[in-house]
């Protein structure tokens, strides 16, 4: 990672430990946030993840380790990172029993706004975030996608310097989704930093300039989403024949030309493997085309973000449950 001023780090975590009886539940954790990026971070349930967020955001004090946050250590100087910081969790914190106006006043008021400017503000951020229309609903009335950015909206009406976001789109379909990743965007365009935690792959692949993956209360891996890919050092073949009966047989060829194992999905034309050495790829269409086997594709890529989550935590992504239990 490039050299900064420290002026220029949004977060500098320095081996912070969180322990709950025997649990060591954040074991040395090192984090650097670039201001005015999305960070993201990774990790299978009960990583750390929610309980690193926690010491951040001064919820909890560490055990050990230390951090600043915009320049102020969470310990010493919790109150002004306080101040400078938002954060919003898996669920939103909001008054069900009010409209979404209300909310937006009673949080303005809280604030410190007086009446009218908390109105305007409201206003302004429920334009913003296409829920003015709603403005007069009770929120209980809200779809899980109103509610989520009705949180968000909610969390910056005094615009964060740094604002934290864990699991922003738990349980949302794929269009809500998508208009929170457009609303994150635009909070890092007017000068926000996000950290981010994820239980979704793609949307750290969408949205994150780094990504940090959390196991066992330690970053076991850290880097953009290109450098963890190429990380595990094999690329991702994909082959496609013309006749599904011949494709047990291309499969024999292609395992014996770059050793290691052909997978056969679900596609009965369809091949793919890791591969660890692309030299080996020009010697397997050679191969096919000595045993006469026509190919209408093929194709070397990256892996995945969640063959990489796979390999470095042994969990497939997929496995993960929607909250953290121990973290």
């Amino acid at each position: 990672m490039e050299e900064l001023n420290q002026e220029q780090w949004a977060i500098d975590a320095k081996g912070l430990v969180k322990v709950f009886g025997k649990n060591r539940a954040v074991d040395g954790v090192d984090l650097k946030v670039k201001k005015g990026t999305i960070y993201g971070v990774l990790g299978p349930n009960g990583a750390g993840k929610t309980t690193t967020i926690r010491m951040l955001t001064t919820l909890l004090k560490p055990d050990g380790g230390s951090a600043e946050v915009l320049g102020y250590n969470i310990i010493d100087d919790a109150n002004q990172v306080r101040q400078r910081i938002s954060l919003t969790g898996q669920f939103a914190s909001l008054d069900e029993d009010l409209s979404g106006m209300e909310n937006m006043v009673m949080i303005g008021r809280l604030f410190g706004f007086s009446r009218r400017e908390a109105k305007k503000r409201g206003e302004e951020l429920l334009t913003a975030f296409d829920l003015f229309d709603a403005a007069k609903r009770q929120v209980k009335n809200y779809s899980g996608g109103m509610r989520r950015r009705l949180d968000i909206a909610a969390s910056i009406i005094v615009s964060p310097d740094l604002l934290f976001l864990d699991e922003p789109t738990t349980g949302l379909d794929p269009r809500s989704r998508n208009q929170v990743w457009d609303i994150i965007r635009l909070l890092v365009k007017a000068g926000t930093t996000v950290l981010l935690t994820t239980q979704y792959l793609d949307e750290a692949d969408e949205l994150a300039d780094r990504i940090a993956v959390i196991d066992h209360g330690k970053v076991i891996a850290e880097g953009t989403s290109g450098e963890l890919k190429a990380s595990i050092g094999s690329g991702k073949l994909h082959v496609r024949v013309y006749d599904p009966e011949v494709r047990a047989h291309a499969a024999q060829v292609l395992e014996q030309t770059i050793q290691t194992k052909v997978l056969l999905g679900t596609d009965p034309l369809v091949l793919t493997a890791q591969v660890s050495d692309t030299k080996l790829v020009s010697k397997a269409l050679l191969a096919f085309e000595d045993a006469n086997i026509n190919i209408s594709d093929f194709s070397l890529g990256q892996p995945s973000l969640d063959e990489v989550f796979l390999t470095l935590t042994g969990k497939p992504a997929d496995d993960q449950t929607k909250e953290e239990a121990a973290g």
